[in-house]
């Protein structure tokens, strides 16, 4: 596996890779990886014959600054997994390499960023569309991978892909669970032991929920039951729970306003926030 730390040399040895007639799949991630992440890269070797991976923590997308310097930055260890996964480039820029000048450009990214992470979290999603964008110039992968938990956020990457012309395939890979159903992030290393325990709560809240409403309840009453459940157990406070339309985004009213619905939750566990979905069809 090559270590690259500069986008010029990104470049050329992605584009010696296309020279030689590989296809190259592309795994963006913020490091502290996790199986989650590794899910990721196994789908990107199963469909292509080479792997990019860039492990980077991405300042502009962080509108907590103690949230920044809390995130856990674990390269050596990221890289061993990411050799042992089979990774052919592990890109790892310094900020300065990323934003040599302030990125001060304002994506339009419309009405699916507009919701739930949109408000809660002030220029997240720009500052997503930012750096993602900076990274699929640099390799213009023909694939690019990203996990479900960050739902929200695949259809924002797919907004920026239309607005930016990119052509790249976005492939949307399903969560990873801990065995106790806990969604695998990085953030739940943070977690104190107690928290940790508690904290599969939020799926096993979420399931209910779709069991509920399969039993004939609407939208209002199958978010009130997630939202109760979980606000009664200990450490846990929901930021916010919201059922959608899996395509757009937008809050539904009722089942009948979407042929595909999804429910989109926050937790704040003690001080970290997690964040998890579930299709409920």
């Amino acid at each position: 596996m090559e270590i690259i730390r500069t986008a010029d040399e990104l470049r050329q040895r992605v584009a010696e890779l296309k020279e030689q007639g590989r296809t190259v799949g592309f795994v963006p991630t913020m490091g502290a990886l996790h199986a989650g992440h590794i899910s990721l890269v196994d789908k990107a070797r199963h469909d292509c014959t080479a792997v990019v991976v860039s492990v980077f923590v991405n300042p502009t997308q962080f509108n907590n600054q103690t949230d920044l310097i809390t995130y856990p930055r674990t390269e050596e260890a990221d890289c061993a997994l990411l050799e042992k996964a089979g990774v052919d480039i592990a890109f790892i820029p310094s900020v300065e390499e990323m934003y040599p000048t302030p990125d001060t450009r304002v994506f339009d990214l419309g009405p699916v960023a507009q919701v739930m992470e949109g408000p809660m979290r002030p220029g997240h999603f720009n500052g997503v569309a930012q750096v993602v964008s900076k990274l699929f110039d640099m390799v213009r992968p023909h694939k690019a991978y990203f996990g479900e938990k960050d739902f929200q956020q695949i259809a924002v990457i797919r907004r920026m892909v239309e607005i930016e012309g990119f052509d790249i395939d976005i492939v949307a890979c399903p969560i990873r669970r801990h065995d106790d159903g806990l969604a695998m992030s990085s953030r739940n290393v943070r977690l104190t032991a107690e928290q940790r325990q508690v904290a599969p709560e939020i799926y096993k809240a979420l399931r209910l929920g779709k069991t509920f409403a399969a039993e004939g309840h609407g939208v209002g009453p199958t978010k009130a039951l997630v939202t109760d459940t979980i606000n009664s157990v200990p450490f846990m406070k929901v930021e916010y729970f919201e059922i959608v339309d899996a395509d757009t985004m937008q809050p539904i009213a009722d089942w009948a306003d979407a042929s595909h619905a999804a429910g989109c939750i926050t937790v704040y566990c003690g001080d970290v926030r997690l964040i998890d979905n579930i299709i409920f069809f």
